[in-house]
């Protein structure tokens, strides 16, 4: 039984309802830490576990714009690719209080869509190779089952390459574009130079 009393849970459940969706929300007997355990906890590949990274865009007079990319647990955020889809020249992984309040959700347990304001969503083109993802629903133990097909259309996500398997060494030395802006984040939770592979003390980093 899904419980709506939660209001992460309950904007999930109310975005799908719009489009004629009943979502699969099931429950872990405890939080899993980290993409391996979540898999195993799951029965699951790591490939199929989302993580839901909030990156912000820096706009002129320091205004933020949230994106949020859905990557596969076996991937990372790749700037360069990510400057490409979005046009977005000054970028990096939101802070976890930057990413509560532009999403309205915790970065512990940040669900693939259902946020509290509009929000641009990318989808790692990996995530498609999968017949079931397995994503956080806004709390340490719900898990939603999803197809990529419906996750795509539930987010609006754009799908593309936005993502590089975090067990490929990086080359960011060589691998950007003149003129383009990449700001560390202050709160770095990556896994080789420049890339971003889950927030610190999220529910579902990178294995």
């Amino acid at each position: 039984m899904i419980d709506t009393s939660h209001p992460a849970i309950q904007r999930l459940i109310d975005v799908a309802a719009r489009k004629g969706i009943e979502l699969d929300i099931r429950y872990l007997a405890r939080p899993a830490h980290g993409v391996d355990e979540t898999a195993a906890a799951l029965d699951a590949d790591a490939g199929q576990v989302v993580k839901s990274l909030v990156v912000v865009a820096v706009r002129p007079g320091g205004r933020l714009v949230p994106l949020v990319c859905l990557v596969s647990g076996r991937n990372s955020v790749d700037p360069a690719l990510l400057s490409a889809a979005t046009g977005e020249v000054a970028i990096r992984l939101a802070r976890a209080d930057e990413a509560r309040q532009l999403t309205e959700c915790s970065i512990t347990d940040m669900p693939p869509f259902g946020y509290g304001r509009e929000v641009r969503i990318l989808m790692d083109q990996d995530l498609c190779a999968y017949e079931w993802l397995w994503a956080a629903a806004g709390t340490d133990t719900a898990i939603l089952r999803v197809s990529p097909r419906t996750l795509r259309m539930l987010s609006n996500a754009f799908v593309g390459p936005i993502a590089v398997d975090s067990r490929i060494p990086a080359t960011i030395s060589t691998g950007i574009a003149p003129g383009l802006r990449f700001r560390p984040s202050p709160a770095p939770g990556r896994r080789g130079r420049g890339r971003w592979s889950a927030h610190r003390g999220s529910a579902i980093p990178a294995g």
